[in-house]
């Protein structure tokens, strides 16, 4: 069975105030003197984020139970210094990032100017094992029209700055502004997908290979395919959805792949307005349906993702907790909704910040 691991970053607030905290270096140090050994917790680009990553894991439960472990510590060493952790994909109140200090970051900030300065979001990356770079650019070309409807459930960033964006997830309207983020077109060998990675590389506008940021790309780390469009979820349950419905979708095209079974041909610029509506709506409305890229309820278009993947959730043991999830989640709502009720029951976005905290260990 195919192993899955999930990066999940996490926000640094005030717990009084809301307000984000540049506290990632304090809170690392904390960690590293209570578990020399830990490997979880790593710094991100900004000091106001922290980012742990599970081990790999068969077990969807296993998993679950990792990222619960993983984000109750992060909020016991947060606290520790006097601060919290949020599962928030933005944040709901004002901020201006502080970028953290290595050569890596201070580039990025030289090359990219105010965009840098203005790419504070949170996100959920999933590894999925792949037998082989062949194997694993093969499934690239095949979940590509699926990622939108996992940005659509994963959603939970509506606030940017102190103001409702319209947006149920603006974090992806954001990450689009770096110049090698997106939906790819199709590769159809690993030895195209890898002169395609040279390439970027060597028009120096990226500064290498990790800075290739393809809603799902091969890793240059490990033997898996990540899939890094979803929002930071505010429920571990729903992160645990993500990572099952992600795996389902590999094997799928996995399969597909070995039976001779061609990719759809999608256009990048239908695969974009495809991303987009689902960052618009949310589940709240339309989205466009991955086969055909037309207009859709967003329900529908999660059920015929479970119905895509329903041999592979099955043989995994996941068809029911997965149908289950869906289910829960469409009538409570991703985060953003769950967001947008707490502001319309009279809250402030201080409100909302210290009430997700709580959410975020749940």
């Amino acid at each position: 069975m195919r192993t899955v691991g999930v990066e999940e970053e996490l926000l640094l607030v005030d717990p009084d105030s809301g307000e984000p905290r540049a506290l990632s270096a304090a809170v690392l140090a904390r960690a590293a003197q209570d578990d020399p050994g830990q490997d979880v917790f790593e710094k991100e680009l900004y000091g106001q984020m922290l980012e742990f990553a599970t081990h790999p894991q068969s077990d969807m439960a296993a998993l679950g139970e990792e990222i619960v472990r993983c984000r109750k510590e992060a909020g016991r060493h947060a606290g520790e210094i006097g601060c919290a952790v949020a599962a928030l994909a933005t944040s709901p109140l004002p901020v201006s990032p502080s970028i953290s200090m290595n050569d890596r970051y201070q580039w990025m900030a030289g090359q990219y100017g105010i965009a840098t300065r203005e790419q504070l979001v949170c996100g959920c990356h999933v590894h999925v094992s792949v037998e082989s770079d062949e194997e694993g650019v093969a499934v690239l070309d095949r979940i590509r029209p699926w990622l939108p409807a996992l940005t659509a459930l994963s959603a939970n960033s509506p606030y940017w700055q102190g103001r409702d964006t319209g947006y149920a997830g603006y974090r992806s309207q954001v990450w689009g502004r770096w110049p090698s983020a997106g939906p790819t077109e199709l590769f159809g060998s690993a030895e195209r997908y890898h002169r395609r990675v040279r390439d970027m590389v060597e028009t120096g506008v990226i500064l290498d290979e990790g800075m290739v940021y393809f809603d799902a790309r091969v890793s240059a780390n490990y033997p898996t395919v990540e899939v890094r469009v979803a929002d930071v979820c505010l429920r571990a349950d729903t992160a645990v959805l993500v990572a099952t419905l992600t795996r389902g979708l590999v094997e799928t095209a996995a399969r597909e792949w070995r039976e001779g079974r061609p990719p759809a041909d999608h256009s990048v610029s239908l695969l974009r307005l495809a991303a987009w509506q689902a960052a618009r709506s949310g589940l709240d409305e339309n989205l466009l349906d991955p086969r055909t890229l037309r207009p859709r309820p967003a329900a529908e278009v999660l059920h015929a993702l479970l119905e895509h993947t329903s041999d592979a959730l099955t043989e995994s043991g996941d068809a029911d907790r997965a149908e289950e999830a869906v289910a829960g989640l469409l009538r409570r709502g991703n985060g953003a909704r769950e967001q947008r009720l707490l502001m319309e029951r009279g809250g402030s976005l201080r409100d909302v910040v210290t009430e997700c905290v709580r959410r975020t260990q749940d």
